[in-house]
Formats: structure tokens, C-alpha cells, sequence
């Protein structure tokens, strides 16, 4: 009790607190969004629209602290638990105004942290920004406020502004971003932060190990720099989580797991989503993973808690778990109506633990804060809070006509003659196959620069180095990637787990940080596992932060089919999925030589490289070509005429070129004329060069392997449609695979995949029409 005897509730203001819980639910529920009495749309004494502060519901006896004030406060000191609650209740009041602002259709998203905000104050009070490193989620509203993310900021990105500098208007509210502080910009996707954190640390680790100071100047290792991991319980039932924990705990590498537990996915129940309905209980068998406890509603078992996990990893011995219960005592967002799947009873009962109310009245009852000091911190905190809101509600929106800045690296495009040294090679040694010049060309780059790393299933010579000298080494299942660990050792070449996901997740942290990692995919048809690290991160990332964060990341994907035995899961092809992707680059090399210039494009270029190397033309005679030097390159978006011709154009890549150009000779000899064009990359593509040649020769086939329907050629006969319809003196068609699996009987192999004779059937109908 506070010295004058008066109880908790006659020291403490009302307007101290948010509204009730009770309250704020029917104030801000779906339903109410016309006004009335649940929604009373007050203005303040400066004319802001506000809500109707009401006195919170009375803390039961069983929820009283104690008196522990000794204890406490050799825990943390008054003052710096003032600044704990001041930072919780900006958070508080963050969400507030951005529910405000969504009712008044002044912002179009919102998503609250509120209930989570003593365990994230916690774990922000234990790190060190620009030091560590943060993979945050939606709801770290007072985790990002604690390390130095202002409410202007977070008030910019809730209205869209031009002026957000951690989008630009790109990216909803509450997904924080700050290269200054380490704060990796995040997205809405439950679970693909985890593997991204991973990777940042293991950056640091493996910097250390390569010892080279260019690289250290890019990453910054630090000796005992920590990530810290943040997701709600809910997360935890994905992939990514449990793959991230097996890298985590195999490599010992400092991550901080924080799981703020607030017992609910949307409408769906702990006990639904994770067994037992504890998911630190399900993690103990994980060597070296430090699992901690704690009531993330309690600021000081919550700052004692983040102490403990954080010394651990910080110390070097390995990851750290933190489960902490919070409640949510909003809506998952303001999407959802949590009555239609709470009961009043369960909302009540949460409400008792608001961590808001409970640091309050720790500060009452045991620090001897004055109720005047807490209304004091309140006003401050409201001015705070609407000066922000009225500067950014200033601030104008981002201007049209920049809807496609940063999608690509603005700095180094892959398709200007920064990259273009095709007119002068330097040959070097025989002619030799496209695996070998691939080989090659990954050795030059390494060499070159100690930023590239390659890694992937079953790409080291082997993963215990006591037998290097005794075996011959792996180097791939195709032996692209044969004796790059013997001459750069198993810091720059390492094997991975059997999972696709954290291949790439891994890489993405490690990009971030500077690397320039080249990762192998072993086969194009297992991919998709690592889709959402793809699509959702890897090609965002850059788009989503205004260009404060990039991952200039290579992924050798072996794809397409020609050869026996492959069947439906080592024939597949797909390019148009990523071609469609916004912020990638997809490349399709069809010779040796080719291959080099490209590969050297895609390493050094600032953008992610889906570079597919098909297997079938691994090692064929009829595409060897010499080394063209460690300064070749080929620029992306520049098409090669494999072979001149007058009547017809047959489009092409990858496989099919050699397939058209062998379905040219049989034409020749029947009286047509055929221009084969090999683009060499669909993302992009070369349009100039297709426009020249159709003005040529009035008539276009595209040939790709994939399958008809969906494909490529579709794109490519749309755009020729709109942009060469005058010169055309017949319909574009196409040659392609059958709208179905490759099969592995080798006759049904052979009538799905599109051979010459299919080039040349359709070839001879153009040219008749």
C-alpha cells in the first residue's frame, strides 16, 4: 500500500489506464465501427478524436505483488522501471490511436501488441542496438520502441506516408525496420523470420572463420553479438520454426528465441496448435537449447527471465527460448471480432493480468510512485503520441509514379554494360562442358571475393574434414560444386540439412549481413518447400524497406526433364512461377560458355538470381565450350541469335534451343528459313530482340519445355500481340510440353516432353498460313 493508506484504486487516476477491457472490446469491435454509444468518438482539449477513458476493472487480492519492494528494487531501480512503464504505455498508446485512426478510415491496417508489451521491453532492455540483431513480428510494438524506433516512425508507416523510412508507404503498420539499429525489416508471414536469424548470427560466426577484413568490414562480426527471434505462439507450429532450431542448436549459434505465448492464433487455441498446449515443454530434447518460463505480464520476472536467456547466448554456449505467457486483450486485429470465440468469463480473466495495470500498481504499492507522477507520465505520453499522429497525418503520400522503385538494385543493373564483356573473352584451356565451365567459374568468383559462399545438400567435398584426404569428395550429386571446400574450406563450402527452407532462410540472414551466398537447390522439383523464403522474403525484401535492406543472393536450381528415368519428381520444370515473381531475376543457360557469363552476372549483380542449370545439358557434346576468362560476363535481358534465318522465328531456352536448332537444319532442307533466338533469361527478357527478328521474318513459334498451358510462351505471344501485331503475317503459336507430369516410361516420356519434330510440325503450319 503507498504510504498514505488510501487502497490502489482511490491512489491511482482512471485516465491513468486505456478503457476497461470490457470497454475497449465493445468500443472497438467490428460491429461498432458506425459509432453509438460502444463507440463515442470523444475529441480531446486540442480537438483530436479520442475514446472514453473509463477506470479498469479492480485487481483482484490474489494479483497483488506482495510486498517484495526490496527485492524488486535490487531487481531494478525506480527509475528505471519508470522508463520501462513509460515505454509500455507508449505502445499502449500507439495502439490506441492507430484503432482511432482505422475507425475514422485515416489508416487501412491495424494490428495491436497490446498485453505483450512488459516481456518485449525486457528483452529490448537486454540488447544492444546496431550490436544485436532483431527479427521482429507484428505485434513488437514495445520491443521496437525500446530499442530506439520512435513513434514517428511507426506513426508514418500506419498512414502511408512518402516518409516512412522503413517502407515508404510500402509495407502495413506495426512491421518495423531499421538498418541503423538492426532491425531487419519484417513481413506478415507467420515463421520465415526464424531461418533469416539463424543465418544473420551464423554471418558473424563464419566472418570470424574466413578471416578476411573486407568481409569483416562489410558483416561487423561482433564476438558476442546476440539475434534475437521474436513470434506468438502460433508460429511455432510451422516448419521453418523447428528447422531453424536445428540449425540453431547444431551450430550452438547465440539466438534468442522470444515466444510471446498469448495462448491464441486468431481464433484458434494453444492446445489446438501445439500439443500439450506448451511449446516449451515440446523443445527440450534440442541439445544446448537454454528453454526459459515466465509470466511476460510481469516486468520484473520478465527482466530477470530475458537476463538469463540472453547472458547464455551472449556467453557463446547456444540458443535461448523464452516462453512467455502474455494475454491479447485486443482483437487479433481489427479484422476480428474475438467475442465470437472468447467467452466473457475468459476476457475478464485476462484482463486481470494487463501488464499495463500491473506495472502501474507495482509502481504504487512498492516503488512509492505517486498517482500524480503516473498521470504526469500518462499526459506526456498522450502528447507524445498525438504530435506524432499529427505529423504524420501531414506528411503526403508516396507519389505514383515510384509503385515500381526497388523492386531491382538501383545501383547495379545486370542489364547494362557494367555486366557486358561477351565481345571480349579470354579463353583458357580446352573445351569442356557446362558443369566444368560452372565449376570454373564459381572457383574465379570465390577467389575474387571472399563474400561468396556456397552451400546446399551434398555440395562439399565432405562434411568431415579428417577425410578429405582419404576420399574423393562429393561436390554435388552432379559434381558442379566438386573441390570448392578442398581450396576454400568448410567455412565458405558447407553442406546443409535436407531442407530447402532453411537453405535459403539461412542465406537470406547471411545477405543481409554482406555475404554474397550461391546456394544449390538439388532439384527444381523439391523447390517448394523454400517457396515462402522465396517469395515472401527473398523478393520482397528489398521492395518492402524502400531499399534500406537487399539479398543478393544465387539459387542453382538443376531443373527440366531429357533424361530417362526421371519421372514426375526429377523432370519438372516451372520457370513462369518465378518469372512472375516481382524482384527476382530467372536465368536459362543452354551452353557451357553461356553459363559462365551469366553465373558471373548473377554473383555480382545486387539482386536474387534464380539461376536454373539444366541437367540434361550438363554434359553434352554439342554445347562444350573454352573458358571464357574470370571477367567474362553476359548482361541479363540480352537474347543470343542462335541461328540466322528469314521465315520464321522460333523463340527459345534452355533445352529447346538445341531441339529448334536441330529442327532449323531439317527445315532448311524443305525450304524454310528459320531464326532461332536463344534469350538466355526470362527476367528479364529481351524484347528488343524479339521485335527485331519478328519485323524480319513476320512469323513467331515459342518453344519452352514446360507446360503449354500457364507457361512462358503464353507471356511472350501476349506481349508480341500487343507490340508487333502489324508485322505479323500469321498467329504466334507454340511448341510445349503436354499439360501434365513427365512420366517415366521412356515412350511416355518421349510424347510428353516437346522434341524437334514438334518444333518443326508447327514451324511448317506458320510458314504455310
Amino acid at each position: 500500500m503507498p504510504a498514505s493508506g488510501k487502497g490502489w484504486l482511490d491512489v491511482v487516476s482512471p485516465t491513468m489506464f486505456r478503457p476497461g477491457f470490457r470497454t475497449l472490446i465493445r468500443s472497438f469491435s467490428p460491429s461498432s465501427a458506425g459509432g453509438g454509444k460502444d463507440h463515442p468518438g470523444t475529441r480531446d482539449d486540442k480537438g483530436r478524436a479520442g475514446l472514453v477513458e473509463e477506470k479498469p476493472p479492480p485487481i483482484p487480492e490474489c494479483m497483488h505483488m506482495g510486498t517484495n519492494a526490496t527485492r524488486h528494487e535490487a531487481i531494478l531501480d525506480r527509475e528505471t522501471l519508470l522508463e520501462f512503464y513509460r515505454t509500455m504505455l507508449t505502445a499502449r498508446r500507439l495502439d490506441d490511436k492507430e484503432i482511432q485512426l482505422k475507425r475514422q478510415n485515416r489508416i487501412f491496417f491495424q494490428i495491436s501488441g497490446a498485453g505483450h508489451e512488459a516481456i518485449q521491453v525486457a528483452a529490448g532492455a537486454h540488447s544492444r542496438p546496431g550490436h544485436d540483431w532483431y527479427f521482429f513480428y507484428y505485434r513488437d510494438r514495445a520491443f521496437s520502441l525500446q530499442v530506439g524506433i520512435t513513434p514517428l516512425d511507426q506513426m508514418l508507416q500506419a498512414v502511408g506516408a512518402a516518409a516512412d523510412p522503413m517502407s515508404g508507404g510500402r509495407q502495413m503498420p506495426t512491421h518495423w525496420s531499421s538498418p541503423e539499429l538492426h532491425v531487419v525489416t519484417c513481413s506478415s508471414v507467420t515463421g520465415t523470420q526464424f531461418l533469416p536469424a539463424v543465418g544473420a548470427v551464423e554471418a558473424a560466426r563464419r566472418a570470424f572463420q574466413i578471416e578476411d577484413q573486407d568481409l569483416i568490414d562489410r558483416v561487423r562480426p561482433k564476438g558476442d553479438e546476440v539475434a534475437f527471434v521474436t513470434s506468438g505462439e502460433g508460429a511455432t507450429s510451422e516448419g521453418e520454426f523447428w528447422e531453424s532450431l536445428n540449425t540453431a542448436c547444431n551450430l550452438l549459434l547465440p539466438v534468442v528465441y522470444v515466444i510471446e505465448d498469448n495462448g491464441w492464433a486468431i481464433s484458434v487455441p494453444v492446445e489446438v496448435n501445439t500439443p500439450g498446449g506448451k511449446i516449451s515443454k515440446l523443445v527440450t530434447g534440442f541439445p544446448g537449447l537454454k528453454i526459459l518460463e515466465c509470466d511476460g505480464t510481469d516486468i520484473v520476472e520478465s527482466w530477470e527471465t530475458m537476463r538469463e536467456a540472453v547472458e547464455y547466448a551472449r556467453a557463446g554456449h547456444g540458443p535461448a527460448l523464452v516462453h512467455a505467457h502474455v494475454i491479447r486483450p485486443y482483437s487479433h486485429s481489427l479484422s476480428d471480432d474475438e467475442r465470437h470465440y472468447k467467452s466473457e468469463a475468459l476476457r475478464e480473466e485476462e484482463a486481470l493480468r494487463d501488464p499495463i495495470t500491473r506495472t502501474a500498481r507495482l509502481l504504487v504499492e512498492e516503488y512509492g510512485v505517486s498517482a500524480e507522477e503516473l498521470n504526469r507520465i500518462e499526459a506526456e505520453v498522450r502528447e507524445v503520441v498525438n504530435t506524432a499522429t499529427d505529423e504524420a497525418l501531414a506528411q503526403p503520400q508516396p507519389d505514383p509514379s515510384t509503385a515500381l522503385d526497388f523492386l531491382y538494385s538501383p545501383d547495379a543493373d545486370p542489364r547494362s554494360e557494367q555486366f557486358d564483356t561477351e565481345d571480349d573473352p579470354h579463353p583458357q584451356g580446352p573445351e569442356t562442358t557446362m558443369v566444368d565451365l560452372i565449376n570454373a567459374t564459381l572457383k574465379d568468383e570465390m577467389r575474387r571475393d571472399a563474400r561468396v559462399v556456397v552451400f546446399g545438400e551434398d555440395v562439399a567435398d565432405t562434411s568431415r574434414e579428417e577425410l578429405l584426404d582419404k576420399v574423393v569428395g562429393k561436390g554435388g550429386v552432379f559434381k558442379v560444386t566438386a573441390g570448392l571446400q578442398r581450396e576454400f574450406g568448410s567455412a565458405r563450402v558447407f553442406n546443409s540439412p535436407l531442407a530447402e527452407a532453411n537453405i535459403v532462410g539461412r542465406a537470406i540472414g547471411m545477405a543481409l549481413r554482406g555475404f554474397k551466398p550461391v546456394v544449390e537447390i538439388q532439384f527444381f522439383d523439391y523447390i517448394w518447400p523454400a517457396m515462402m523464403q522465396i517469395r515472401d522474403e527473398l523478393a520482397m525484401i528489398r521492395y518492402r524497406s524502400a531499399n534500406s535492406w537487399s539479398c543478393p543472393i544465387v539459387i542453382r536450381v538443376t531443373y527440366g526433364g531429357y533424361l530417362k528415368g526421371g519421372s514426375l519428381y526429377h523432370s519438372q520444370t516451372g520457370e513462369s512461377i518465378f518469372a512472375h515473381t516481382p524482384g527476382l531475376r530467372v536465368v536459362l543457360p543452354s551452353n557451357a560458355v553461356d553459363a559462365a557469363g551469366l553465373l558471373r552476372t548473377a554473383i555480382r549483380c545486387e539482386d536474387p538470381v534464380i539461376f536454373l542449370e539444366h541437367k540434361h545439358l550438363y554434359r553434352q557434346v554439342y554445347n562444350k565450350g573454352v573458358y571464357p576468362g574470370p571477367e567474362y560476363m553476359i548482361p541479363f535481358g540480352k537474347a543470343r541469335v542462335a541461328r540466322a534465318g528469314t521465315d520464321v522465328t522460333v523463340i527459345a531456352c534452355g533445352a529447346l534451343v538445341q531441339r529448334s536448332l536441330n529442327a532449323a537444319k531439317i527445315l532448311e532442307s524443305r525450304g524454310i528459313s528459320v531464326e532461332v533466338l536463344d534469350l538466355r533469361t526470362i527476367s528479364p527478357f529481351d524484347m528488343d530482340a524479339i521485335a527485331a527478328s519478328v519485323k524480319k521474318t513476320n512469323r513467331v513459334v515459342i518453344a519452352h519445355e514446360d507446360a503449354l498451358s500457364w507457361g512462358i510462351g503464353a507471356e511472350f505471344a501476349a506481349r508480341i500481340a500487343d507490340e508487333l501485331f502489324p508485322w505479323l503475317d500469321a498467329p504466334v503459336r507454340r511448341v510445349a510440353s503436354l499439360d501434365t507430369w513427365v512420366a517415366y516410361a521412356p515412350s511416355l516420356e518421349r510424347a510428353i516432353l516437346p522434341e524437334a519434330e514438334d518444333v518443326v510440325k508447327v514451324v511448317e503450319e506458320v510458314a504455310a498460313y
